[in-house]
């Protein structure tokens, strides 16, 4: 068995990128992004721009490969052309929902779709919401999924209580606010991630927020920015469990995004008796950075639940890894939102921990596993999720000998040089 040793730099923030290209496009003058996430999920938003009319220029690196500077040139908030053919966002629930928002106050029609699995995702969250603004949204099978028409209609602002913690759904309904009448209001049961919030102030728009409520007032001009993309702390995530579950493993993780609506991780693996410490904090780009020194360690269960469920609802798959290798038990619940991401994760969690002997019990709105339970290595389904794939091959490292995995080749959504970059720290 290796064990994990040396520094590494993980790609940057998804969320971040999305928006840097989003918010760059509807800005007026250029926005220069450096860090950027050349995964499929923020080429698919890239790609959406584009099509209405939006230059944006990437760095070649060669072998079809794009790098991690992008250049958005933007048109302002009424820049927008309509595009000729449909929007396709691929895999990306992100670029769905929220191009959604900003769909909704365009002169033009559209059409707007993604891949199978975004076809069977809800998008009645965001539908909901933008109609009650005035927008005219619809599901095109009546079944409140992609494929969604928007065509152009007056909205006007509203107060919404939001029914989800979801940064997708509360920036759909602010970036509509850009182009309603009156204010817009999304209040939220917890604090989703705020990255739009901070972004969008920088690139001058007016925003309030307290407490899970935010505010936009209409009618100030976005500028363009230059915007640094911190690396993203959900693929900090599996090098972060791998070195805590690896006997021996001692790696710094530099330049991670340390947002407290992002880093509920590190709560939760606190809790669980990890040794991680914070080097070099610092705010980038109006975000919180710091480089993460983590050792191996003896972990034992815990509780997670309530108002830190949104801070890191994408790592639980790979807090489930950690937590079978942990001593106890650990709980997860108010985490029903897992059923609704690539794959239903309570059940793909459950299935490939089973696989691997653990012991977990799944729940309606997460999960009880059993630490100490001897695993070994064993075929895996990851049903297409990048996540459940990283999670499941960063759970073999300990064994010494790999899982297999049906489609490993699915992580280049978020992180396209995973494998290479974990099996560089082995040793």
């Amino acid at each position: 068995m290796k064990a994990l040793k040396g520094k590494i730099k993980v790609p940057g923030d998804k969320s971040i990128s999305h928006r840097a290209i989003m918010f760059g496009s509807l800005a007026e003058g250029t926005t220069e992004v450096t860090g950027f996430l050349p995964g499929a999920d923020c080429l698919s938003t890239i790609a959406c721009f584009r099509q209405m009319g939006i230059e944006i220029e990437t760095e070649d690196l060669g072998d079809g490969k794009i790098g991690d500077q992008v250049v958005v040139h933007g048109k302002g908030l009424h820049g927008l052309s309509k595009p000729s053919e449909t929007l396709y966002t691929g895999n990306s629930g992100t670029t769905t929902r929220i191009i959604s928002g900003i769909l909704s106050g365009q002169s033009f029609e559209s059409r707007l779709t993604g891949d199978a699995s975004i076809e069977k995702r809800p998008m009645k969250r965001v539908i909901e919401p933008l109609s009650l603004m005035g927008a005219d949204i619809s599901s095109e099978k009546n079944n409140g999924c992609a494929p969604l028409v928007i065509r152009p209609s007056k909205l006007h602002g509203i107060t919404y209580d939001s029914p989800v913690a979801s940064a997708q759904v509360k920036s759909a309904i602010l970036l509509a606010g850009l182009y309603a009448k009156g204010e817009t209001t999304v209040r939220e049961p917890a604090l989703s991630r705020n990255h739009t919030e901070l972004m969008l102030s920088a690139f001058g728009a007016k925003l309030s927020s307290e407490n899970n409520e935010v505010t936009v007032t209409p009618g100030s001009p976005l500028h363009g920015q230059k915007i640094r993309v911190p690396g993203d702390i959900s693929s900090a995530a599996y090098f972060l469990t791998a070195a805590l579950i690896t006997p021996g493993s001692d790696i710094v993780i530099e330049n991670v995004n340390i947002n407290p609506t992002r880093a509920g991780i590190l709560e939760v693996y606190k809790a669980m008796g990890a040794d991680i410490e914070l080097l070099n904090e610092r705010t980038v780009s109006g975000e919180a950075v710091a480089d993460l020194h983590v050792e191996y360690s003896f972990l034992h269960g815990t509780t997670v639940e309530g108002a830190l469920i949104p801070a890191l609802i994408d790592e639980l798959p790979v807090i489930a890894v950690a937590a079978a290798y942990a001593d106890g038990k650990t709980v997860v619940k108010d985490a029903s939102e897992l059923k609704v991401k690539e794959s239903n994760r309570i059940d793909t969690v459950t299935e490939n921990l089973r696989a691997m002997g653990g012991h977990i019990e799944p729940t309606d709105d997460g999960f009880v596993i059993e630490g100490g339970a001897p695993l070994h290595p064993t075929d895996i389904k990851t049903y297409d999720d990048h996540r459940i794939a990283m999670s499941f091959y960063t759970a073999s490292l300990p064994l010494g000998e790999a899982n297999i995995l049906d489609n490993p080749n699915c992580a280049v959504i978020s992180y396209p040089g995973f494998y290479r970059d974990m099996e560089g720290l082995l040793q």
